[in-house]
């Protein structure tokens, strides 16, 4: 463990050092709000159920977050209880540029909620949706980081998460959809 902390801490002191500035100081904050709660995903995902056309990728979104939800943040999180960077700094001073958080640090949630509605939106519509939507799942992965709210290793394993969890919404929406319409067929 102690192996990850190290190299948690050389990738962020690394950020610390060679890229903060007063433009990514501003921007930051800024970007890695698509990220709260799940807001903006949650409100992506209600607008495609409106629509005929974009209804399944509404519900494949939808069954992403909710497992991200259920697995990252009520079940990982309080399992593994891991503190943020910021609270576990020595002899390194840190002014935060977003407010101090109260929950744990593992896996990144803004992270894992925005690579399942990216993968979703990958499979289902690449271009230009889903290339966009995995652009901004990065930044705001990165933002994670640049902030020092996270890990470097919790934002790989919200990454994966988030994937992985992208997929089986596609694959459980899909596997509905065709049990339904089999059935309806017969």
């Amino acid at each position: 463990m102690e192996t990850i902390y190290a190299i948690d801490f050389a990738i962020l002191h690394w950020i610390m050092d060679n890229l903060w500035c007063p433009f990514l100081d501003w921007f930051m904050p800024l970007v890695t709000r698509l990220g709260d709660d799940g807001i903006f995903w949650i409100i992506v995902a209600l607008i495609l159920l409106i629509f005929p056309k974009t209804r399944k990728t509404g519900a494949m979104m939808g069954v992403a977050m909710i497992l991200g939800l259920l697995v990252g943040n009520l079940t990982m999180k309080p399992a593994f209880a891991r503190i943020r960077p910021y609270e576990n700094e020595a002899g390194r001073a840190v002014e935060l540029l977003v407010e101090k958080l109260s929950d744990y640090s593992f896996p990144s949630g803004h992270t894992l909620v925005c690579f399942e509605a990216a993968t979703v939106l990958m499979i289902r519509n690449r271009k230009p949706w889903g290339i966009i939507a995995l652009v901004t799942a990065f930044v705001v992965a990165f933002s994670r980081l640049y902030l020092y709210v996270h890990y470097p290793s919790d934002v790989l394993v919200g990454m994966i998460l988030g994937t992985l969890f992208g997929f089986c919404g596609v694959w459980v929406v899909d596997a509905v959809v065709n049990a339904w319409q089999k059935r309806k067929a017969a």
